[in-house]
C-alpha cells in the first residue's frame, strides 16, 4: 500500500523469487561477493525486502539505515561497515512531504570520502514518477547524478537472469547487521547470524500471531527498524504468509488511513506501536467507528511499553473486545520476541508483556547483582541464551562483552528494568538508566509517562531523567 490510497501493487512468491534472483546477479555483477556489505536506505516500497533477499541469497550482508536518517547518520554507518555500494531511491512522499534521498545519499557518499572510505556504486530505484504526489504543486525534485557512480535499478535489471544459485551458508554466518543508537558514543552495528535468526523469526511469527493459512497479517513498521526486519520480512516470508507493506503514515490523506487499510485488506493480525495508538486515540472514536474492522483477530503492540489507557482503547475500540492483545517486549539485539502473551493462551493484563518466549529465562537482578524471587522489581537479564539473540558488535567484539555482559557476569543485560507480580506476570518499567530517585523511591520515566498520559488533554508524554543539582 503505497502512500497516497491510490497507489498499491502486489507481489506473488514466485515473482519475488525472480526478482530476488536477478537483483543479486545485478549485485554480483557490481562486485559484490559473499560477506561484503551492502548499505541500503529506502523508502517502503517492494525492492526494499528484493534487495533484503537478494543480499541474503548470494551471502552478502545488509546494512539498512531508516531513510529518516541524516546524511551524517548514514556516511557514519557505511563508514563503519565499509559498505561496498549503497541501495536508495530517487525520493520518496512521507504524507504530503517529498523526501529527497537520492541529495542525502549523495552528501553521505561524500562525507563517507572524507572519512576514508570510498563506496563503489549507488543503485537508485526510480520511485517519484511512479507514484501519486502527496501534495499537488511542489517543484520536481532535482536529482543529482554521477555517471562513474550511479546506476538506475530499472536499467540493471533489464537484461538480468530470473535464476541465481544461492550461496551455501554456515549457520553463524553473518545474515545482517543493523545499527542501534548508543545512549553515549557511535552506533552499534548488531550482527545477526543466518540460521538462528531465521528460526526464531519464522517461529516467534507463527506463535505469538497466531497466524493461520489464508490469513492476512499487517505489521505497520518501517524495515529500516529491527520490527520490519523480523516481522515485515523475514518472519511472514519464512511462513509463507500473505502480509501488508505500508508506505505511508497514519494520518494522511485522513487520521482514518489505519482502519481503512485494515478494512481494505480484510487485516486480520494488526502490529503497531503505543506511539501511534496514543497520537490516534486523540482524534476520538469516529475515525475508527466508521470502518469494518470485524476481520481483526490478534492486536499487537511493539516498542515501548504500553500505558493501560492506550491498551483499553486498543482492546474496546478497535479489537471490539474480541481481540487478543500481544504486547510484545523484545530488542534489535534480541532478534525476536522474548517476552509477550500468546493469542487465546495468556490471560491479559493491560500494560505487562505477561511471560518469556519458550526458551527464554528471564530474571530480575538487584543492584548488587542478586536473584529477586516473586514478587519485585529489578533489572531484567537473561541467564540462557536463545537462538535468535544477535552474535556480536560488528568489528568490535569488546564493546559487545562490555555492552551486555560486564554488568552482571553470566547474564545478558537488557538496560530494562522490570517488575514481577504477583501472579509471575512481568511489566517492563524503562531503561534503567531513565530511573528516578524521588525521596528514596525508584520511579521508571515510563510510570511518570503513563500518569501524564491519563490527562485528557495529553496525547503523548516523554519523561528523561535529569541530574538534580542543589
Amino acid at each position: 500500500e503505497g502512500n497516497h490510497p491510490d497507489d498499491y501493487s502486489r507481489l506473488t512468491y514466485r515473482k519475488l523469487l525472480e526478482e530476488v534472483c536477478r537483483f543479486a546477479n545485478v549485485l554480483k555483477e557490481h562486485g559484490v561477493r559473499k560477506g561484503d556489505r551492502v548499505s541500503i536506505y529506502m523508502p517502503m516500497v517492494l525492492e526494499l525486502p528484493v534487495a533484503m533477499l537478494a543480499c541474503a541469497r548470494i551471502g552478502a550482508v545488509h546494512s539498512i539505515v531508516f531513510a529518516g536518517f541524516s546524511s551524517d547518520s548514514l556516511a557514519e554507518r557505511m563508514n563503519d561497515c565499509k559498505a561496498k555500494v549503497l541501495l536508495t531511491a530517487d525520493g520518496a512522499w512521507r504524507g504530503e512531504k517529498a523526501l529527497p534521498l537520492k541529495a542525502l545519499c549523495d552528501e553521505a557518499l561524500e562525507k563517507c570520502e572524507t572519512l576514508g572510505h570510498h563506496v563503489d556504486a549507488c543503485i537508485v530505484v526510480a520511485h517519484m514518477n511512479r507514484v501519486t504526489p502527496g501534495k499537488e504543486g511542489l517543484d520536481e525534485l532535482v536529482i543529482p547524478w554521477n555517471d562513474d557512480r550511479d546506476f538506475w535499478w530499472h536499467q540493471e535489471m533489464e537484461n538480468q537472469e530470473p535464476a541465481c544459485y544461492p550461496e551455501w551458508m554456515e549457520a553463524e554466518d553473518p545474515l545482517f547487521m543493523l545499527y542501534t543508537s548508543g545512549s553515549t558514543g557511535k552506533p552499534k552495528g548488531v550482527l545477526h547470524t543466518t540460521a538462528g535468526y531465521l528460526l526464531y523469526a519464522s517461529t516467534t511469527f507463527k506463535l505469538v500471531f497466531d497466524y493461520k493459512p489464508d490469513d492476512i497479517y499487517w505489521c505497520t513498521a518501517d524495515i529500516g527498524w529491527i520490527t520490519g526486519h523480523t516481522y515485515v520480512v523475514y518472519g511472514p516470508l519464512a511462513n509463507g504468509a500473505t502480509s501488508v507493506m505500508f508506505e505511508g503514515t497514519p494520518f494522511f490523506p485522513d487520521n482514518d488511513r489505519y482502519w481503512q487499510v485494515v478494512n481494505k485488506y480484510k487485516v486480520n493480525q494488526f502490529y503497531t506501536a503505543p506511539t501511534a495508538i496514543r497520537a490516534l486515540m486523540k482524534f476520538g472514536d469516529e475515525p475508527v467507528k466508521k470502518h469494518d474492522l470485524s476481520s481483526l483477530r490478534v492486536l499487537g503492540s511493539v516498542g515501548e511499553p504500553i500505558n493501560p489507557e492506550a491498551w483499553l482503547w486498543y482492546y474496546r475500540l478497535v479489537g471490539q473486545e474480541k481481540c487478543s492483545i500481544v504486547d510484545t517486549f523484545w530488542q534489535t539485539e534480541t532478534g525476536g520476541h522474548v517476552i509477550t502473551p500468546l493469542p487465546g493462551a495468556t490471560p491479559m493484563k493491560p500494560g505487562s508483556a505477561s511471560f518469556p518466549f519458550f526458551g527464554v529465562k528471564p530474571i530480575l537482578l538487584d543492584e548488587g547483582g542478586k536473584e529477586i524471587e516473586g514478587e519485585g522489581e529489578g533489572y531484567l537479564v537473561f541467564s540462557r541464551p536463545w537462538p535468535g539473540m544477535m552474535r556480536t558488535l560488528f568489528n568490535n567484539h569488546p564493546r559487545f562483552e562490555s555492552t551486555y555482559f560486564s554488568k552482571f557476569p553470566g547474564y545478558y543485560c537488557t538496560g530494562d528494568g522490570a517488575r514481577r507480580d504477583a501472579d509471575g506476570y512481568l511489566w517492563i518499567t524503562g531503561r534503567v538508566d531513565d530511573m528516578l530517585n524521588v525521596s528514596g523511591h525508584l520511579m521508571s520515566t515510563a510510570e511518570v509517562e503513563s500518569v501524564l498520559t491519563k490527562h485528557s488533554q495529553v496525547s503523548e508524554a516523554a519523561v528523561v531523567a535529569r541530574k538534580f543539582i542543589k
